[in-house]
């Protein structure tokens, strides 16, 4: 396992993140515990969680991926052997956190506490917000309407942030499913107010949606603001198993339909041919799109997510693959005949 520098922490993180979402919906303690253990034994150090998980979300699960987290820290003793991130869940989608949620000081210290008390730990090492309070392009928008909505401002957002370091509670902070402009603005804001700079962004990329790279990417090279890439495999569509129209049993797109954003005549073309040029290499087509985002030099870290040890084993096994300059080349020939198949 490789492992890469998570901003300017001092941090060192591999080059595979554990991702949690399918814990307490699609995977019990028990399954969570065993994927816990079979990733730290091939060398992973890094998970990511969130308040609002396990996907998809309900009030009735709510926390239950952190709760598992800290189950098996009190279970393992392992704490200090993980780099631990976690989120706060942005505004407006569900009214049980919170009454709806908000990105002011006294949402974000509450979602911190209640975060520790489910992972069973004295601090987080990166803390991230996990949309934004305004209205912008994530979650797949396309376009862009200019619109305001009262709210708190990312200044209050980062002083609370600041104030969570300060008390010991957070290490390290980070973004989500932010823009370019979101991102320059919290950087302003370490420039003017003392320092505490964002250590990373999560957003998705994968050989459907590589938007990344057109106003972020540059960030992990002149602010070390790396990417934590999510959904790399396009929620299992880059696995190949849905062409066709297939819809495997216990598949997450097959059990929740609301998951629609890589399910589209767009990304099916672009993801038959991506199977294509696995198949003529003798490669697994995960493996060949998860070795691909291990391959950009602005990504920190990949977040894999399984729901069985047989997919995390293989997923794992991705970091091990170096993809050759002819297959980089392909790969770059199908982007450009489906350059965003999926925002």
């Amino acid at each position: 396992m490789d492992y890469r520098p998570l901003g300017r922490t001092g941090l060192k993180v591999s080059l595979i993140g554990l991702g949690t979402m399918t814990w307490g919906e699609q995977n019990s303690e028990a399954e969570a515990h065993a994927q816990m253990d079979r990733a730290v034994a091939e060398g992973v150090n890094f998970f990511d969680a969130a308040e609002m998980y396990p996907v998809p979300p309900r009030a009735e699960t709510q926390g239950r991926t952190e709760d598992y987290i800290g189950s098996w820290f009190a279970k393992t003793g392992r704490r200090q052997d993980i780099v631990l991130a976690t989120k706060v869940t942005g505004p407006g989608m569900f009214p049980y956190l919170r009454g709806g949620s908000c990105l002011d000081r006294a949402s974000l210290i509450a979602a911190c506490d209640s975060s520790l008390k489910r992972l069973r730990t004295d601090w987080i090492d990166l803390y991230q917000v996990h949309w934004p309070q305004r209205p912008t392009n994530f979650f797949g928008q396309l376009g862009y309407t200019p619109q305001d909505r009262d709210g708190p401002s990312i200044e209050e957002t980062y002083g609370a942030l600041v104030e969570l370091v300060r008390a010991g509670k957070v290490r390290h902070i980070g973004i989500s499913n932010e823009t370019p402009w979101g991102l320059a603005e919290y950087l302003r804001l370490a420039r003017e107010q003392g320092g505490l700079r964002v250590a990373s962004i999560q957003n998705p990329y994968s050989l459907l949606n590589r938007s990344y790279e057109v106003g972020l990417a540059e960030f992990a090279h002149r602010e070390a603001v790396g990417l934590l890439a999510y959904s790399p495999l396009a929620m299992g569509v880059l696995s190949g198993k849905y062409l066709g129209g297939v819809k495997p049993e216990g598949a997450r797109l097959t059990l929740f339909s609301r998951f629609q954003r890589y399910s589209t005549p767009e990304a099916e073309a672009a993801t038959a041919e991506y199977q294509r040029l696995a198949q003529a290499q003798g490669m697994d087509l995960a493996q060949m799109a998860l070795a691909y985002v291990h391959s950009r030099p602005f990504v920190t870290s990949t977040l894999i997510g399984a729901t069985s040890l047989a997919q995390l084993e293989a997923n794992l096994a991705s970091a091990q693959l170096r993809l050759s300059a002819e297959v980089l080349a392909a790969i770059e020939a199908i982007h450009r005949r489906h350059t965003y198949p999926c925002p």
